[in-house]
């Protein structure tokens, strides 16, 4: 990958990220992902930031599937956007996406390269008359998105992580330059995000406790601990814990926390 366009200082800019990024454990890592986009926002330029954990579920015979099985089962968005629908837009692209069908030219954009590192863009890959359209203006021009490139990383076969960042301006070179850089060299941050979600590894989606309480185990916290923290019977915190290990295949705390120290996660 190019870098002639960086300067030192941005990418001590960008090591030093690095580094604060390794500092929060594994406990935390969507606090580090609100971290990460908000400084990456800042370098570049964008007011806002999501992040996508993709994870490929295969197609069935005989169904057209534009996406291949790939779907988005969690999003991260840095800040709320207002929407009438009062879901987001971003939320609202996401349900099409997982929808499958009737996808507009712009969903495409993330299927280019399937399994590679890339960049895609809005103003760098679609075509001018496509900024005329419907779509576009219901779902980017109405909440003042002028430009929005995305930052796709393989995992394995079947995991993916993109980040997207949105602005009121266009995105020069430089800036999609130092997006690359930036989050080409954190495989194993990339991996603990779709771990921490259950997007990866796990037998089953995790539900909204199921991750709270995957967020503690993480910790020293006990189950007591745990329970008094989230406000739940000790005989539920338990419950939500077997079902934990069920679903990460692992039949102890030990075994949970061994993925967070190993390659287990690549299929």
């Amino acid at each position: 990958m190019k870098e002639k366009m960086l300067s030192q200082e941005q990418k001590e800019e960008i090591h030093t990220l690095w580094d604060e990024l390794a500092d929060f454990g594994a406990d935390r890592a969507e606090v580090a992902c609100r971290h990460l986009q908000s400084r990456l926002c800042h370098m570049s330029g964008a007011f806002n930031s999501t992040w996508d954990g993709s994870i490929c579920l295969g197609t069935k015979p005989g169904c057209h599937d534009p996406f291949e099985g790939w779907r988005i089962p969690v999003t991260q968005l840095l800040y709320p956007i207002e929407s009438p629908s009062n879901s987001g837009a971003f939320k609202e692209i996401h349900e099409l996406w997982n929808r499958g069908v009737d996808a507009d030219p712009h969903f495409m954009l993330a299927m280019h390269g399937v399994g590679r590192f890339r960049a895609y863009g809005l103003r760098r890959d679609m075509p001018p008359e496509w900024f005329d359209s419907p779509f576009y203006r219901s779902h980017f021009a109405r909440f003042g998105i002028m430009d929005s490139v995305w930052i796709g990383f393989p995992i394995n076969a079947d995991a993916e992580s993109h980040f997207g960042f949105h602005s009121h301006a266009l995105f020069t070179d430089q800036d999609v330059e130092l997006l690359s850089y930036a989050l080409r060299g954190i495989k194993w941050f990339h991996r603990q995000l779709m771990i921490i979600q259950g997007s990866m590894i796990a037998k089953a989606s995790l539900t909204p406790t199921e991750r709270k309480v995957l967020r503690l185990l993480l910790t020293k916290a006990s189950e007591k601990e745990i329970s008094e923290q989230l406000g739940l019977a000790v005989s539920t915190t338990h419950q939500h814990v077997v079902s934990l290990f069920r679903k990460f295949s692992v039949r102890s705390r030990a075994g949970l926390m061994s993925l967070w120290l190993s390659d287990s996660g690549n299929r």
